[in-house]
């Protein structure tokens, strides 16, 4: 079973930047990102497929999030810019039956 691996999470003040990273154990056909904030429902942030999909986006988090990936289909990028307290999640790296262990980001003052 593929194996993914975040990392990149922190706590920063509003207004700033943070790239995180997933890195799967093999070449999958589709990667991205959703994130889990306390009181509220997985959400979706951004994907990609190497199969001629893609990159979508979130309805939300168009224009300051972007997703960036490897030729090798294995390492996807999210880079988030300014960050706002309602962006504090768990942030999930996920493949087609596969999630990672999440990485925290809190974001305040």
């Amino acid at each position: 079973q593929v194996q993914l691996v975040e990392s990149g999470g922190g706590a920063v003040q509003p207004g700033a930047s943070l790239t995180l990273s997933c890195t799967a154990s093999e070449s999958i056909p589709v990667m991205g990102w959703f994130r889990l904030a306390p009181g509220k429902r997985m959400e979706f942030i951004a994907a990609i497929s190497w199969r001629g999909g893609g990159t979508k986006y979130g309805d939300s988090e168009k224009g300051r999030f972007t997703l960036t990936t490897d030729t090798a289909m294995k390492k996807i990028i999210l880079k988030a810019d300014n960050l706002q307290p309602e962006d504090t999640a768990v942030y999930y790296c996920k493949s087609v039956g596969t999630w990672g262990q999440g990485t925290q980001v809190t974001v305040s003052s």
